[in-house]
């Protein structure tokens, strides 16, 4: 299988946080966008942006921005089928996607979730994280994804599916296990008190 590419998904409203885009906050002197930007990118042949409203307002980062091609925000994974109709153009076989707000993300994703997905009928795997021995969290919008499934994926969201897991589940994903070292790797920033304690993080660790 070719390199998969990489899908940022900084679709989402942002709410908690007040609106605008999360990714632009400042952590550790530089947008958590380009933390997001600086790991993933070594792990992909090449970098797209899923974000909805105006593009231009990303120029300063260099990278194409393709929006949604739905409407009402049905969640990330209408982010992963934007994802896969660009890499479809690109004539890749499969995307990884990440999340804009998650700066500590581990910088071994990529071949992570290429190993967990060896025994599944399709290149699909999710990410995972917990505490070692513990109970592993599924982190869906950390995937591998296959541009041979944007298809059905489309039709699934056209009747009304949003839960990212059914989907997957459907199709025999495999599974990423990240184990927590001190932190959550898959750590978000959704509100003020989130941004206060990813600046503490990175303060100790970076």
């Amino acid at each position: 299988m070719k390199q998969p590419l990489g899908v940022i998904l900084a679709g989402g409203q942002a709410t908690r946080m007040g609106g605008g885009d999360k990714g632009r906050l400042t952590l550790d002197g530089k947008s958590i966008l380009q933390h997001v930007i600086e790991r993933l990118e070594p792990q992909v042949g090449g970098l797209v942006l899923n974000a909805n409203g105006d593009p231009a307002r990303f120029d300063d980062l260099n990278l194409p921005v393709i929006s949604d091609s739905l409407a009402e925000f049905p969640g990330p994974l209408a982010g992963v089928l934007a994802g896969l109709d660009w890499a479809a153009e690109q004539g890749a076989d499969a995307i990884v996607t990440a999340a804009a707000d998650t700066p500590f993300f581990p910088c071994d994703l990529v071949p992570q979730l290429l190993l967990a997905a060896e025994n599944s009928p399709h290149p699909l795997a999710l990410a995972a994280s917990g505490e070692p021995g513990g109970k592993l969290w599924r982190q869906p919008t950390f995937g591998l994804w296959p541009v041979a499934l944007r298809d059905d994926l489309r039709a699934a969201l056209s009747g009304g599916l949003r839960k990212v897991v059914i989907w997957t589940d459907k199709h025999d994903a495999g599974q990423a296990a990240f184990v927590q070292n001190g932190i959550d790797p898959f750590f978000n920033v959704n509100t003020p008190e989130d941004l206060a304690e990813a600046r503490r993080i990175a303060g100790e660790t970076e």
